[in-house]
């Protein structure tokens, strides 16, 4: 029996293909950067092209490291970054229009004529989601708009839509199947998360064709096989799931109150609710989890704008470290009677507050100020923008209280002790580090490798999760409430600041 599953790992800045074996340990890596396109301020890109050459590249490259072939691959899984917007040629494959970015804010003025028309009630009461243009949604019309003659085309049925796993499950399979999964679906606008379904009333508001879009399938389904040529061998693809889904599965957050936080660029916390799609009203999203076997389970999600970027901004901007090692034991070496805030509203300011207007401020400088207590304070912006986002969560789900819920850590500053003992300290909680971090392709593979056999259904496979560290809180009441009590003045301050002006 074929023992091992390759999962696809395609981000923002790079391609990853990494090959599991049937215990969830890695036999290989490949990784590919590609080019990012800015074309105008706020417009981010990328070649359709550039996307599916690194991907491909990086699947044999992967294969040939761990010396397997197609026949002992059992299942391939795809996991994506999410809201990233595809049209192409039904018949020649070829994109319309390069890719545009989750990060891109092109659509900004049709979001605020869609907010201003009195649409995001309705919109958000369908999706779980807010009218932004971080969402594929606009960004389809966008393209149907611009591209010359491409909304003629799209009505008559030649173009599709998909986000990155359409795309890729389209190329892989030489053009047969076009289909993506109900997390990547719920991230579009055009999904009603309660029905499971593309919802005619979103795609009339937003003005997309329903012949462009993918049929919507489990997380865990047989989409499709590869095309033989592509990887020496045809390879059942049986798993997708947006990434911070897939993130979510790879930390075996199955059960209702289980919350993982992924730190990277900007940091994105998800917390399953179960069967029940919970409303915020604390400006959360409502997304899906994960669908299994026709069921789909929930979550509540918060994205951070800027985590990792703020250990950045002190080696680039500042120069003050050499590399992100350096903020943990510097941080540490700061004068503790100092309570100096940053609030990183470099590009504005996510979940719960939804301001792209603010920018970051600094705050209890004195004389004394120096590198320490800078690197202290990026290092505690992270966790204090965690702490919001936790806040807001018990808010909307009052089940998901200290007392039963560990925060499941991943992501490149989750690597820093300091930081995630910060983490604890200030959340009065448990956070809990894998001995796996490559969570995100892990849940892909589990995804795939549960459709091929592979893996064990999922209470059995969150038997295999094996921690690496728990950090537990060690902070006095006293002091955890003075720093959050600064902190909200922190933040309180930048609030000020936006003028309403765009």
């Amino acid at each position: 029996m074929s023992s091992h599953i390759l999962a696809i790992d395609q981000g923002t800045t790079s391609s990853r293909a990494i090959v599991f074996r049937a215990d969830t340990s890695i036999a290989a890596v490949a990784q590919q950067e590609f080019a990012q396109h800015f074309p105008a301020s706020g417009w981010v890109e990328h070649e359709p092209d550039d996307i599916w050459r690194s991907t491909l590249a990086t699947c044999r490259e992967a294969m040939r490291k761990a010396n397997v072939a197609a026949a002992d691959i059992a299942a391939i899984g795809i996991t994506n970054q999410r809201e990233t917007t595809v049209v192409w040629d039904r018949a020649t494959g070829r994109a319309v229009h390069r890719a545009i970015v989750w990060q891109d804010r092109r659509t900004a003025e049709v979001c605020a004529q869609l907010k201003a028309d009195g649409h995001e009630p309705g919109i958000t009461a369908r999706t779980g989601l807010i009218i932004d243009p971080y969402f594929s949604g606009t960004k389809v019309a966008w393209i149907l708009d611009q591209v010359p003659g491409a909304r003629a085309r799209a009505e008559r049925g030649e173009l599709l839509f998909g986000t990155v796993d359409s795309f890729l499950l389209w190329r892989l399979t030489g053009g047969k199947v076009h289909a993506t999964d109900a997390t990547n679906a719920s991230r579009t606008l055009l999904f009603n998360i309660h029905t499971g379904e593309w919802d005619d009333e979103l795609l009339r508001i937003l003005r997309v064709p329903r012949s462009m879009l993918p049929e919507v399938r489990d997380s865990s389904a047989h989409f499709g096989d590869s095309a033989a040529e592509l990887l020496d061998g045809s390879i059942a693809i049986r798993g997708i799931a947006g990434d911070q889904q897939a993130a979510t599965i790879g930390q075996a957050c199955f059960a209702p109150g289980m919350m993982k936080s992924t730190y990277g660029t900007g940091c994105f916390a998800l917390l399953n609710t179960g069967a029940t799609a919970v409303a915020s009203n604390n400006k959360l999203l409502t997304t899906i989890a994960y669908q299994l076997n026709g069921k789909r389970t929930y979550a509540l999600e918060g994205s951070i704008f800027v985590a990792g970027s703020a250990v950045q901004w002190l080696r680039d901007g500042l120069k003050i470290i050499t590399n992100a090692a350096e903020t943990g034991p510097l941080a540490d070496r700061s004068d503790p009677a100092q309570s100096v805030y940053l609030v990183p509203a470099f590009v504005g300011l996510g979940a719960p507050y939804w301001n792209p207007r603010v920018r970051g401020g600094l705050f209890g400088l004195t004389r004394n100020t120096g590198s320490a207590e800078l690197a202290h304070a990026a290092l505690e912006s992270v966790c204090y923008q965690t702490y919001d986002l936790w806040t807001a969560m018990r808010a909307d789900w009052p089940d998901a209280t200290s007392a039963n819920t560990v925060l499941r850590v991943d992501g490149g500053m989750a690597v820093s002790d300091w930081t995630m003992q910060r983490l604890a300290d200030l959340l009065d909680a448990p956070v809990d580090r894998p001995v796996i971090q490559e969570t995100t392709a892990l849940g892909a593979a589990y995804l795939a490798g549960l459709g091929a056999g592979v893996y064990p259904e999922p209470a059995r496979f969150a038997d295999t999760w094996r921690l690496e560290r728990r950090f537990g809180p060690s902070m006095s009441a006293v002091t955890r409430t003075r720093k959050l009590k600064g902190w909200a003045a922190a933040m309180r301050g930048v609030l000020a600041s936006d003028d309403g002006a765009d």
